[in-house]
């Protein structure tokens, strides 16, 4: 008998779709759509409403900052940053390749060596006359730079003999901080 119950139920249902058109079954079926959508989304609410209620964890009791470092971590970091003096030549000949791979015109260089008394470090002052693209000039500055973390950029001039020339006179001077070999 309850097969029949439910047989009756779906002719029921089929003739009232039948005869209610295809807008008011459309319609009946966004309607059953949003209730059902809503009744899984009751929940979800309630459960943020509880998330978004607690209170927060102190900003302290999240991440803790590690100690500042000492002086003397300071001072050693900086050294062990340095290049080494015995290594110079070597360290001009990476400026001169990069100066290569950024397309640039280098033929010589000046060199001089000296000392910081009060850091109490070899500089190696590098004067390098490059001639190109403007572009390409600053490239192969932050490239040396990348390459070379103990030099330092202490100089650029640019000389254009016309305004129309594509390739630039650059002067670029370098120093490298340097430590004695240990």
């Amino acid at each position: 008998m309850p097969s029949y119950n439910l047989a009756a139920l779906l002719l029921a249902v089929r003739l009232r779709v039948l005869h209610a058109g295809p807008t008011a079954c459309l319609c009946g079926a966004l309607l059953l759509a949003g209730a059902v959508l809503w009744a899984w989304l009751l929940p979800q609410q309630a459960a943020l409403q509880e998330e978004l209620a607690r209170p927060l964890p102190a900003p302290s009791t999240l991440v803790q900052a590690p100690p500042p470092p000492t002086a003397n971590e300071n001072l050693a970091a900086f050294y062990a940053a340095l290049g080494e003096k015995r290594h110079a030549e070597q360290q001009v000949k990476v400026l001169f390749d990069l100066a290569a791979k950024s397309q640039l015109v280098l033929n010589h260089g000046e060199y001089k060596f000296g000392y910081d008394k009060a850091a109490q470090v070899s500089t190696y002052q590098v004067i390098l006359p490059v001639k190109g693209p403007y572009r390409n000039i600053w490239r192969f500055a932050l490239r040396a730079l990348a390459a070379l973390p103990y030099a330092g950029l202490d100089e650029v001039s640019f000389r254009r003999d016309t305004i129309a020339d594509p390739t630039v006179d650059a002067r670029l001077r370098f120093t490298l901080y340097l430590k004695e070999a240990p």
